[in-house]
């Protein structure tokens, strides 16, 4: 039998960049069967750096070409996306919040909703150092320190008072309350408490961050649903519907076939690299 293995390390930023940063998570998946694996969408952006062969990504929709990247970004979205692998994968994995991609890459984080953009695109020629350092280093240590210096560039190049990098307060709030509620708040409980209309947070949340208030929440309980269903040991699917929030296992089903384009039993079938950390 072929042996998986699955090693990979998560951290935090340095603390100047945690509003803008979550994590870290360096992974080397080797040994897995050929397959696809579905990037679901959450709450973070995500960029991910290759440190050996580029990714080949795609749409969840079968139809959807295959596109090759060294290192992408991608902006918040409603769809996973398909991440065509021969068993091995070896990268790192960067969770922007949405209110970072002012900071780091100058732009709304709704400029780069439904969208996977090569990172040189966002950051120049810092990208390119940015991949030459992380490939160059021979330590996970290493490769955090490396992101950190150059993520901390990135930020301070909008430092000086750029209204470009600055975030609404009150869309900040708004997201900060959905992501302490994993989605399970009334939007226009938050939108009172802000002193806005429900219309008018949606449209400013919207504008900035690329999803509305609604629309994100959802997508913030199929993330917590699919944190329980990956793990090791997971949950019957009536209780990973009931600690995720929704209202029944139709619902969790629902949801589930919108944002991965299969049925939660079909999606175990067919997810290689599940339990891979």
């Amino acid at each position: 039998m072929e042996d998986h293995t699955a090693a990979g390390i998560g951290v935090r930023p340095a603390p100047a960049l945690r509003e803008y940063v979550d994590s870290y998570v360096g992974f080397d998946l080797r040994g897995f069967p050929t397959g696809v694996h579905c990037g679901p969408p959450g709450r973070a952006l995500t960029a991910v750096i290759s440190l050996s062969d580029p990714f080949e990504v795609a749409g969840v929709d079968e139809r959807s070409p295959v596109t090759r990247f060294g290192s992408v970004a991608g902006g918040l979205m409603r769809r996973s996306v398909a991440i065509h692998h021969d068993g091995r994968q070896q990268g790192i994995r960067v969770s922007l919040t949405p209110l970072g991609a002012r900071a780091v890459y100058g732009v709304p984080a709704a400029e780069l909703a439904h969208r996977l953009v090569p990172l040189d695109e966002l950051l120049g020629p810092l990208a390119a150092e940015l991949v030459d350092r992380l490939r160059s280093a021979t330590t996970w240590a290493a490769r955090f320190t490396a992101l950190d210096e150059l993520l901390l560039r990135a930020v301070g190049r909008g430092a000086c008072g750029d209204p470009v990098r600055r975030v609404r307060p009150e869309v900040a709030e708004a997201w900060r309350r959905l992501v302490a509620a994993r989605g399970c708040v009334q939007v226009g409980a938050v939108a009172a408490e802000l002193g806005w209309s429900r219309r008018y947070l949606t449209d400013r949340f919207r504008g900035e961050v690329g999803l509305s208030p609604k629309t994100f929440a959802r997508v913030l309980r199929f993330e917590h649903a699919h944190e329980l269903a990956a793990a090791r040991d997971p949950l019957p699917w009536s209780d990973v519907a009931t600690a995720s929030g929704y209202a029944d296992q139709a619902h969790l089903v629902r949801d589930w076939r919108e944002f991965t384009g299969s049925s939660p039993t079909a999606w175990r079938r067919g997810e290689v690299l599940l339990g891979a950390g």
